[in-house]
């Protein structure tokens, strides 16, 4: 999948800046840390541009919203990613809260069904809430999640973000030719993992999202009904603390063919976010022709 690659003396820069942070505030405590990140993250959002971001897209899927409310709202979403980030680097603090993560919905009897009978689990999300939590719940219980991730774009970043998520349950694979592999020897054996689709897919196939054409990867789905995986959609929603997390498992989607699945995998997803709309990352570029304003150095586009 395509994506900038941004390295040199900016994406360097921003780098150090960013670890600097992180080291520094992992002195605190985890509570007092994770409002710290999400205060900053706020903070630093509007001259990078992401609150201006979030809010034109907020004014692309919802044209009647007061212009006040869509902006608490942006600041809402920096904060909740601000949060998410520091969380992911606070390995001991944060999986104590999301071990205890409850898990609810019909996916959780299909998943246990899935593990005892040795069959593949593919758990689909979107940049909502904390999606690490699922895989911290799952361990408490024993059972090892994978990943495929897609690479930040600032490479001096990425690399140790990297870390951060093998340090967590299960191997994870970089998007590619041989990250794919790997990704596909885990599933034919049985493995589970973790997949975010709502990322912008240059060469994806443009499905409605939240009432815009939004291009989107079919991968997900192809993998399921090639290797006869389950398919959940997943949702680890923030709970009012700010620090806690309820993860909600919805029922695996049917094997018809893949974009179909992937509509319905963007309606489940859609629904989340109109019930939690500061808990999705609205701060992306998901209708990236349609909305380029605000731009920070490349990281996380």
């Amino acid at each position: 999948m395509a994506f900038t690659i941004s390295k040199g003396p900016a994406a360097w820069l921003t780098n150090a800046a960013l670890q600097s942070m992180i080291g520094a505030t992992k002195l605190l405590p985890h509570s007092a840390r994770v409002r710290f990140v999400g205060k900053l993250m706020t903070a630093l959002s509007g001259p990078a541009g992401y609150l201006a971001r979030a809010e034109d897209n907020l004014a692309m899927v919802w044209p009647d919203m007061a212009a006040e409310t869509r902006k608490a709202l942006a600041k809402q979403v920096a904060n909740n990613a601000g949060r998410t980030l520091i969380e992911n680097y606070s390995h001991a603090s944060f999986s104590a809260l999301a071990r205890k993560s409850p898990l609810s919905g019909p996916g959780v009897s299909a998943m246990q069904e899935a593990i005892a009978t040795n069959r593949p689990v593919i758990f689909l999300t979107g940049h909502f809430g904390n999606y690490e939590a699922l895989r911290w719940a799952l361990l408490d219980q024993g059972i090892e999640v994978g990943g495929l991730y897609r690479a930040m774009a600032n490479v001096y970043f990425n690399a140790h973000y990297v870390r951060t998520m093998e340090d967590m349950s299960g191997p994870v694979f970089e998007q590619g030719r041989r990250g794919t592999a790997g990704f596909v020897k885990h599933l034919k054996s049985g493995g589970l993992a973790v997949l975010l689709f709502d990322i912008y897919e240059k060469h994806g196939v443009k499905l409605p999202f939240m009432g815009h054409d939004a291009p989107t990867a079919l991968s997900a789905a192809e993998l399921a009904l090639k290797y006869d995986a389950l398919l959940i959609p997943f949702f680890a929603i923030r709970q009012p603390d700010g620090l806690s997390f309820a993860v909600e498992l919805d029922a695996p989607l049917a094997h018809t063919n893949a974009e179909q699945m992937m509509l319905d995998a963007t309606r489940a997803l859609e629904a989340r976010i109109t019930r939690y709309p500061e808990q999705w990352f609205w701060i992306h570029r998901r209708w990236k022709a349609h909305r380029n304003r605000g731009r920070m150095p490349a990281l996380l586009d």
